[in-house]
Parts: structure tokens; sequence; C-alpha cells
């Protein structure tokens, strides 16, 4: 057993140095270890950043999401110990075979992050009933059945994140549909949590703000984003803009055990943007 190193010079200890921070590194990042996580929308932008952070916690599990392509590139990033899934969040029979699939390959699953939906533009004068159904099946449907077919799945004591939008504090032109889904999203981390009591399962929620991920391509024109993103950023307390791995540190908290004394709550991931006034 070695109890003393010798060093002979200035190489020598930093060698000593960067050897010991690896390991202490590599120690930190295992708060999730082993736990098998199923993260809806995984595929790209707020999804995949909870996904890369779950995956350097020591985390193990799938990401599910409808673009084939994409799933592809990130299960590739993800490494061995995820496998992507190509599902549709709005059929219960596709959610079914999601955690179906899951469990055989991994075991019982530890971490639910309900994270699949998009926004839906338009006004209580423009939209109609079918892009109403829409935006509902994604937003708030998809959630509460993403809960319950996974629940069967579950270990006791496990984690359900979801993820809510600061649209659901504030009335932003053209979001008011999108808004209200994510107000109830909200509304069930408290509910669930309440339900399942009796299995130690807590539901928390997080709340972002502007996120830099593709939606941006799907609103902005190509040739106006970067200037998109530097408005926003200006106006936002913090200066910036959120990560995809801001949103993915909460996430990892939530699904670590340093939250068990947490349920029913929401934590705004927003550089301040719900409650702060602007600081330019």
């Amino acid at each position: 057993m070695v109890t003393r190193i010798h060093c002979n010079g200035y190489k020598d200890k930093l060698l000593i140095v960067t050897l010991r921070n690896k390991y202490n590194n590599k120690l930190n990042m295992s708060r999730l270890r082993n736990k098998v996580a199923v993260i809806t929308g995984g595929n790209s932008g707020i999804g995949f950043g909870i996904a890369q952070e779950f995956k350097n916690e020591g985390a193990k599990g799938v990401i599910v999401g409808r673009n084939q392509k994409t799933l592809d590139s990130s299960v590739a990033q993800l490494g061995d110990n995820f496998i992507a899934i190509n599902a549709d969040v709005t059929n219960l029979a596709d959610l079914e075979r999601v955690f179906k699939e899951t469990s055989e390959k991994f075991g019982k699953i530890d971490v639910i992050v309900a994270n699949a939906g998009g926004g839906t533009v338009g006004t209580v004068a423009d939209i109609g009933e079918a892009d109403f159904d829409k935006a509902i099946d994604l937003n708030l449907k998809s959630v509460y059945f993403t809960v319950q077919k996974a629940l069967p799945h579950m270990n006791d004591g496990g984690s359900i994140i979801l993820i809510g939008s600061n649209a659901a504090h504030r009335a932003y032109a053209n979001f008011t549909l999108y808004g209200a889904a994510k107000a109830a999203v909200i509304y069930f981390a408290k509910g669930f949590s309440s339900d399942l009591l009796d299995r130690r399962i807590r539901a928390n929620v997080i709340t972002p703000g502007t996120t830099d991920t593709p939606a941006f391509d799907k609103f902005v024109p190509a040739e106006q984003i970067e200037a998109v993103k530097t408005h926003f950023a200006s106006v936002m307390p913090t200066g910036r803009i959120g990560q995809p791995s801001d949103i993915g540190k909460t996430a990892v908290f939530l699904a670590s055990d340093d939250s068990s004394f947490m349920l029913g709550a929401e934590l705004l991931v927003d550089g301040g943007m719900t409650y702060l006034s602007p600081t330019k």
C-alpha cells in the first residue's frame, strides 16, 4: 500500500493534482449511477440537454422522439447506455410500447422526464377546434398518459420530472393555448405527487424561459435567428438566454436523491424572466 508520494518537481506535483481532480470529478459525476431514465423529446433541444447531463451522471435509459434522424444522431452521442425509441407520445399504444421495451431492456424505471411538447401560435380569435385538440394532445394529454403508462414499470421511490414554461406565468402574444396547457402541467406536479404518495414517487416541474433550442427554427426565418436570440438575451435579467444544459443540470437534481424531500414543486430556470424586471 502506498502511503506517501514523493514529488521531484513542479511537473510531478501538477500530475498528482490533475489525477486527483479527475478522480474527484469521477466520484462527483455519479449522482444517477445505474438509474434508469426515460426522456420524451430526448432527441433534441431541452430533452437532449437533459439526456446528456443524465449520461454524465451515470444514468442509462431511453430517449423518445418521432424524428429518426435526430434520434440516431443523439443516441450515438449518448453512448452504449442509452437507446432510442421512435414513438408518438400522443398515441397511447406507442407509450405502452416505450415503457414495455424500456423495462425489458433495463429493468424497472427510476426517472420519467415528460418533456415532449411544442408551442402553438395563435389567439382565441383564430385557433380552431382541430388545432386546439392537437395542442392539448401534445402539451397536456401526452404528459398525463406518459406518467400513467409509465407507472406499472416504475420503481417505488422514483422521480417524475415535468417540463413547464414561463408562458404559464406571463401572457405572451399568440401563446394563450400553450401557456394554458403548461399551467395545467405545473398543477400536475402537485396532483401526481398527491396521487402517488403511497409509492413514494415524487413529481416536480421545471419551468424554463427562453432557451437556445431548435424551436427557434420553427418560428423565426433562418437569417433572423441570431438577431432574435440577441434581442431575447438583451432583455433577460441574466443577460443571456438559457442553454439546454441549464435545464439538464436542474433535472439531475430532481432525478437524484438530493431532491428526496421535494415533491409537487416548481423550479423556475428562466434567467429571472418570470419575476424580475429586465436589467436593460
